[in-house]
């Protein structure tokens, strides 16, 4: 019995030392195969490989660099001929200097800026491109209401910005606004920031009167008062707003207009040469403007009607002041900017159907669309 066990332990050391072997071959093995990738690396590839280091990271940052750097050659200085009292900064260097900003948005010379900066249609102003020639250029379409305006100057082979999309923006995007800020010593300055906040609705005190202004992007951007009318891109150069107004007292807050608004007004300038604004004739306020008119008043959907103008096809109608508009041609309306831009899709003497929300009842009301002239 003895010898049989010793036996026994003899077959079990020898399995032990086998299954030892093995292991300590198959650790090879594993090893030398994890060591191959090394000389493997060194071949060339069929299939595409994407690097995340710190040198590609810096080779994206200059890229960036250089395609706002661009976009710096298409930015321009504006300045009015004469003071029209419509400017939000009353008090600020931009109205001592009349000095303003704008982008160009074609190549034969059509403008986008800020209508505090050049005032109506019809009016004049002095543009300068960054090469430094000089031309006059007038003003062929204006809204106070969205404060924006286009310019156009007779010449062409200009460079232009590519248009982005405003309503594709997103809180923490990174964005940099360009403009003449204070002088024309500081002319096309370009400060970094992100999107703070989108469809900000802030109020204007001017000249006793109290307005709004909707569907703003909010920037912590640096702009000052001669960025007005400058825009503002995103990384990849594309124009997503316009700069217009800041908050005085306090930093980092700066406000631009979404540039959706204004691609078919400028659709039709490039196409025909022209623009033939229809006319709704009403204001209306967001919902987001309702708790500063009236607390007791509440809106979930649609545009607030604020005033009907005397001018417009809508006067005598069955609208009337505090009545909500909630769809156009049945499509929903929720933002006053929205409206607008549907009706410059719009020509004057077409018809449009408003569906309407006063308390429990809702009707329908048609119209002609109007012309309007200024």
């Amino acid at each position: 019995m003895y010898y049989e066990n010793r036996n026994e332990k003899k077959k079990e050391k020898a399995i032990l030392m086998i299954l030892m072997i093995v292991i300590i071959a198959l650790l090879c093995v594993l090893i030398i195969k994890l060591d191959a990738p090394l000389q493997i690396q060194t071949q060339t590839s069929n299939y595409e490989t994407t690097k995340l280091s710190t040198n590609d990271e810096k080779n994206v940052e200059k890229s960036s660099t250089k395609t706002i750097d661009s976009v710096v050659k298409s930015v321009v200085g504006i300045s009015k001929l004469e003071q029209t009292g419509t400017s939000i900064f009353l008090d600020g260097a931009e109205k001592k200097l009349g000095l303003g900003s704008g982008i160009i948005l074609t190549e034969n010379g059509y403008i986008l800026t800020n209508q505090h900066v050049v005032g109506n249609k019809y009016s004049n102003c002095y543009v300068t491109l960054e090469n430094g020639r000089n031309y006059s250029g007038s003003v062929v379409w204006a809204d106070s209401n969205i404060d924006l305006a286009i310019v156009k100057i007779a010449a062409n082979d200009l460079d232009y910005i590519e248009l982005g999309d405003s309503d594709n923006i997103f809180l923490a995007e990174e964005v940099y606004a360009i403009g003449n800020p204070i002088g024309i010593e500081f002319q096309r300055t370009v400060t970094k920031g992100i999107i703070s906040g989108i469809n900000r609705t802030i109020k204007i005190n001017e000249n006793g009167l109290e307005s709004y202004m909707e569907d703003l992007i909010q920037t912590d951007a640096t702009i000052n008062e001669g960025n007005s009318g400058g825009p503002l891109v995103n990384k990849n150069g594309e124009l997503i707003g316009i700069n217009t107004v800041k908050i005085t007292d306090a930093e980092g807050i700066g406000f631009a207009v979404p540039v959706n608004i204004i691609k078919p007004i400028l659709e039709s300038f490039v196409k025909t040469g022209k623009f033939e604004e229809a006319y709704l004739g009403i204001y209306g306020y967001d919902k987001e403007v309702i708790p500063y008119l009236a607390s007791s008043l509440e809106i979930i959907s649609g545009v607030y009607v604020a005033t009907i103008q005397a001018d417009g096809p809508l006067f005598n109608k069955e609208l009337k002041v505090g009545d909500i508009i909630t769809k156009i041609d049945d499509i929903e309306i929720n933002k006053m900017n929205d409206l607008k831009k549907y009706i410059y899709t719009k020509v004057p003497g077409e018809k449009v159907n408003l569906k309407i929300k006063r308390g429990n009842l809702e009707f329908n009301v048609e119209i002609n669309l109007g012309y309007k002239i200024g």
